[in-house]
């Protein structure tokens, strides 16, 4: 079985399928996010001009955090560092340059909408975005599988040799399954009228917890620099979530009593 594609050819062009689905991804993510704030009458009319910039800062965010983490693979030929259509961009470099960008702007152009509501309007956004960029990115770019495996399911990705986990589908999985947990806790939130900000919280330590085992489990080889920092980052994102998520409720418990 041949690997999936990870290149197409029209002509003199060349598009890599890995930046063709992380373009489909962001253009995804700044649609639901405009429905979301239109559904919950605000308005969306900077959505766009703001997604641009964070998307940019994302990228940035991403490649430099990965190449930091791996720079004694960069190190002899350093032009790969700009190679990105090959994959290599952080999950959490993304995060720390292109979520900070994303509200710092949103706050500035749409005042209207409170830190903590636009945080649990964004929190699904951001995790059906990351759902939907798995496969359509990772799954499509050279060496995206996980550890060897002869399993049924094994699946077989440029670059890699022999049958590999599939594991920017099981991330999918994992993160619609949280997509789904976070889209109740709204609904609870929204009956009670708060407390603002659960959302996100909630999403943020499912979603550490969910990268924590992906890497220990189907990506990480023992020793390695980039595996343990990604842990390890995980880690402090679901225990951050999860601690957050419980100050908001007590406080909230606390008010209503």
């Amino acid at each position: 079985m041949r690997p999936i594609p990870v290149a197409v050819h029209v002509g003199p062009f060349v598009f890599h399928t890995y930046g063709l689905g992380l373009a489909i991804t962001f253009m995804f993510a700044a649609w639901y996010l405009g429905r979301r704030l239109r559904d919950n009458g605000y308005d969306a009319s900077w959505v766009s001009s703001t997604a641009i910039w964070t998307v940019v800062a994302a990228l940035v965010g991403a490649r430099v955090i990965h190449v930091a983490a791996n720079s004694s693979s960069y190190i002899a030929d350093p032009v790969q560092v700009l190679e990105v259509w090959k994959g290599g961009l952080s999950s959490f470099g993304g995060i720390l340059f292109g979520v900070p960008t994303g509200f710092i702007l949103a706050h500035r152009r749409c005042r209207e909408v409170p830190l903590r509501t636009l945080a649990d309007l964004v929190a699904p956004v951001l995790l059906a975005g990351w759902a939907v960029g798995r496969l359509l990115g990772p799954q499509l770019m050279v060496a995206g599988g996980g550890h060897p495996t002869h399993q049924w399911f094994g699946m077989y990705y440029a670059g890699q040799v022999g049958r590999r986990l599939p594991v920017p589908i099981f991330q999918s999985l994992m993160t619609f399954a949280v997509l789904f947990i976070a889209w109740q806790v709204e609904k609870w939130v929204t009956r009670r009228g708060g407390p603002h900000g659960l959302v996100m919280a909630v999403s943020v330590g499912f979603w550490g917890t969910n990268r924590f085992i992906e890497e220990h489990l189907w990506l990480a080889y023992p020793g390695h620099v980039g595996a343990i920092a990604t842990e390890s980052a995980g880690l402090a994102f679901a225990v951050a979530g999860f601690a957050s998520a419980a100050t908001l409720l007590v406080r909230s418990r606390g008010q209503r009593g």
